[in-house]
């Protein structure tokens, strides 16, 4: 179990960090307009659009989400998320296992080939993994393969992952991530990330689609792959491109007037309450993942002792309202988030709800800062960015700030920072109380979790604790699925009840807006976060 750290950006590289099972077991033990294509083999083309960047078209250095909707189009995995469907299905592979603790194996379908023509074989999948192990490119996903022993062919259509640690249940969730896609080692450099150019050039990938021009952030043209054989089917479209606009203003109207037929990522609440009215186009709503969250420095933070320092994050925690921020902010493109996993995760509960209450509670909020003997009004020093999390950050924060002082328990000195210094500063521990989102890696629980709670983990608030890292380390390596969800429940429930290192806001929803007669977008919006063309027609 290797986990990315990312405190997600809309369109910018996600940050990562590594934290492997083997040193959560050793803590324990040692005490992420216009150009409509011309019709495809089915007469009917169909135009996207997105605010998204791409990154990079290699595998090695793309960890965005601009880059992850290509790569969910031309790439191949071993494993993949089916459309609706949160848990790891076969793709390139035939079946996939453990057939040991510490190992896990896939054999592949017989006769795959990539785009260019050449075989998809074992020895490509070896490749693959070792290449992006090789380059651990800094703006890359390889962080994710922190549990990765080597990669080993034991036939021409089945290879071997030898891990860390055993029965890590999290490793089929990953092989379908960024860290994932199989590329043809007769075409991919080895030991280089390849050009955007190079990669459309070479056709070194075997997913539903191949591209056919590309002019970078601007327009990519999709073509059906008919040698494609994997879990996503044949595209419904042949034809399929996708635009890029610089604000959502235009991409908005293009929609509107009917010269665009999806827009997906990322429309701001005021657009989507609008678009919601306008009877030329439907909004869709789907699982996104996406966590806001305000995170305590346990060294910084208000409070004399650690158990006033726990008073305080139980009051603040008691006297937040989620709902008004849902609606009155985002317009119910957000919902509120009653634990660190977010609904529709298998293994989500919702302890704050349970604890704290779904609404603010200024009497029990009272209680637990004078049981402590906490001062009141408490001063919170909260700081947020403007510019990484959305253009209503400000105003989300405004309202929480208005919130914690209708109490009359808190004075809240809210300040902002752009991203750059944000993240040094935070590092630096100059920020008692601060904002980060986070999107996630693959739709497990643990994902949330790990990156977040266990030891070295990337929020840097100084919170660790050997029961919790213990607790990772059980629920991570638990093969048996429904004792599985029970020890995640019991851990959401442990740190809500007796640490509170983060308090989790809102999870946001996945929103695409189709045109007129556009059909499929409703079954690609689930938790996998892959946004699927192959689905998509008119």
């Amino acid at each position: 179990m290797l986990i990315s750290r990312r405190p997600g950006g809309r369109a910018g590289t996600r940050l990562i960090a590594a934290v492997s099972l083997a040193t959560l077991a050793a803590s324990v033990l040692a005490g992420c307009g216009s150009g409509r294509t011309g019709a495809g083999g089915d007469g009917v083309g169909l135009l996207a659009g997105t605010t998204d960047k791409i990154f990079s078209l290699d595998p090695a250095a793309a960890y965005d989400n601009g880059s992850l909707v290509v790569e969910t189009q031309i790439y191949q995995y071993l494993l993949n998320f089916a459309p609706g469907d949160a848990t790891p299905k076969p793709d390139a592979a035939q079946s996939c296992e453990f057939t040991a603790p510490t190992v896990y194996t896939c054999t592949l379908k017989a006769g795959l080939k990539f785009a260019n023509g050449n075989p998809l074989t074992a020895t490509s999948v070896k490749f693959s993994f070792d290449r992006m192990l090789r380059i651990n490119d800094p703006n890359g996903p390889a962080s994710l393969l922190g549990n990765l022993e080597k990669t080993d062919v034991v036939d021409e259509r089945t290879v071997a992952f030898t891990l860390k640690v055993a029965d890590d249940q999290t490793f089929p969730a990953i092989l379908p991530t960024q860290v994932g896609p199989i590329v043809d080692e007769k075409v991919y450099s080895p030991d280089k990330v390849m050009t955007d150019e190079d990669v459309v050039r070479a056709k070194g990938y075997s997913g539903p689609y191949t591209i056919a021009s590309y002019d970078k952030n601007k327009l990519v043209e999709y073509q059906a792959f008919p040698g494609y054989n994997g879990i996503l089917g044949a595209p419904k479209t042949k034809t399929v491109s996708t635009k890029y606009y610089a604000t959502t203003d235009n991409m908005k109207l293009d929609l509107q007037n009917g010269s665009l037929d999806v827009g997906y990522r990322s429309f701001t609440p005021t657009d989507i309450q609008s678009l919601r009215n306008d009877s030329k186009v439907t909004v869709h709503e789907g699982p996104g993942g996406e966590l806001r969250y305000v995170v305590f420095n346990l060294n910084t933070m208000p409070g004399g002792t650690p158990e006033q320092k726990l008073a305080v994050r139980k009051a603040v925690a008691s006297t937040v309202d989620r709902a008004a921020l849902a609606g009155g902010v985002y317009k119910q493109t957000y919902l509120p988030a009653y634990s660190f996993v977010p609904q529709g995760t298998p293994g989500a509960a919702e302890p704050f709800k349970d604890i704290y209450g779904a609404q603010p509670n200024k009497d029990q909020a009272a209680k637990f800062l004078a049981d402590a003997a906490v001062a009141t009004p408490v001063e919170l020093n909260l700081q947020y960015n403007p510019d990484h999390y959305g253009s209503s950050s400000s105003e989300e924060y405004a309202a929480l700030k208005s919130q914690l002082e209708a109490s009359g328990l808190f004075r809240v000195n809210l300040q902002s920072t752009e991203w750059v210094t944000y993240q040094k500063e935070r590092a630096r521990d100059a920020y008692p109380l601060y904002q980060l989102g986070w999107f996630p890696d693959f739709p497990d629980a643990d994902n949330y979790l790990a990156p977040f709670f266990g030891p070295n983990n990337f929020l840097q608030s100084h919170f660790e604790d050997e029961g919790i890292s213990a607790q990772l380390i059980a629920e991570a390596t638990q093969p048996d699925k429904d004792k599985r969800m029970e020890q995640i429940a019991q851990l959401q429930r442990d740190l809500a009840q007796n640490f509170l290192p983060t308090l989790p806001l809102l999870s946001g929803k996945q929103i695409a807006v189709t045109g007129t007669g556009v059909h499929g977008v409703e079954q690609t919006l689930d938790a996998s976060f892959k946004f699927r063309y192959t689905v998509l027609s008119k």
